[in-house]
């Protein structure tokens, strides 16, 4: 039976990947770090989100990767504990060289968020979400 799950990205370089990720607040599994890749650590479960150079990902997946500047295969959603945690972590994006193409703002009255793309132009989003504004059907 299925007991984790991982999230593999393809990226150009991985040192420079990590140290994106590390100013924006992302820790890391050593764990499973090799020369070719590292494992980011998400959240409260450590969700892992693999992060393999670029010829050694596409060993895995036997598929040409998606070309990030013309297209989306993936949009990976992280949480938020207030607005301003979005705000501050909108700054830390641009900061570390990240590109935010979706700036903060409320979203249905009730998300609170922005959306980003890391190094390697995988689009990611941050959400801020405030339950007791969840429209009632």
């Amino acid at each position: 039976m299925t007991k984790q799950i991982w999230l593999n990205l393809p990226v150009k370089e991985v040192a420079k990947s990590k140290e994106f990720f590390a100013k924006i607040g992302f820790s890391f599994n050593e764990q499973y770090a090799t020369p070719q890749s590292t494992c980011l650590s998400v959240g409260a479960t450590n969700f892992a989100v693999m992060l393999f150079e670029e010829s050694m990902f596409e060993g895995f997946v036997q598929n040409k990767i998606t070309d990030t500047k013309s297209s989306s295969e993936i949009l990976i959603s992280i949480d938020a504990e207030s607005r301003e945690e979005v705000d501050e972590f909108a700054k830390k994006v641009e900061e570390a060289g990240g590109t935010v193409f979706d700036k903060p703002a409320e979203i249905q009255g009730w998300m609170y968020g922005c959306g980003f793309a890391d190094l390697d132009g995988h689009r990611w989003n941050m959400l801020y979400m405030d339950f007791s504004k969840v429209p009632k059907q």
